[in-house]
Parts: structure tokens; sequence; C-alpha cells
């Protein structure tokens, strides 16, 4: 999985992505979402490094099966909310 951290001004930023999904399109009617390298790439990282990424994330974006299904094993994301994008996993992670 590849983990790119960016602080900003509201806390840190957090994108992974499954690396087979870097570089790809994916949609489901009028959503769409390109992995780019600009915003997903990043450090591969195993399981451990990404649950800690995400828990000190502000805000984490997450697209792939793994880094999901990861997210959800650690608590950190609701499966319920969890969007199929034509064949990718999604989800979006906001701590208030």
């Amino acid at each position: 999985m590849l983990v790119c951290e960016r602080d900003t001004p509201k806390g840190l930023l957090v994108a992974v992505c499954d690396e087979e999904c870097l570089g790809e399109t994916y949609g489901d009617g009028d959503v769409s979402l390109t992995v780019t390298e600009e915003f997903y790439g990043g450090e591969e990282r195993d399981r451990e490094e990404v649950v800690d990424s995400l828990t000190r994330a502000s805000v984490a974006n997450l697209v792939g099966e793994r880094c999901v299904t990861v997210a959800i094993e650690a608590g950190l994301v609701d499966e319920d909310r969890v969007l199929d994008l034509g064949g990718a996993l999604h989800a979006q992670l906001l701590w208030l």
C-alpha cells in the first residue's frame, strides 16, 4: 500500500492506495475518481504503518480493496460507508 502524508493548516492529510490502483480511473455513474501520482503517490507501507498514519490523520482518502479493508478491520472506517467505484473501493475518513 502506498501512503502519502501532507501537513496542512487544518491538520494531517493522508492518502492511501493499493499500488495497482495508481494511475487508474474508476467510476460509477456520476461519480469518478482518478488515482493520481501527485495525490496518492507515496511510500510503500505495511498494515501497521497504514493504521498508524490513519490514526494520526485529520482527514484521509483511501482507494483499493487492501487499504480500505485494513481501515475497516482497524475500526477506522465503517464498512457501510465504503463506495464501490466500478471495481475499486473508496473511503474517506474525517476526524472532528
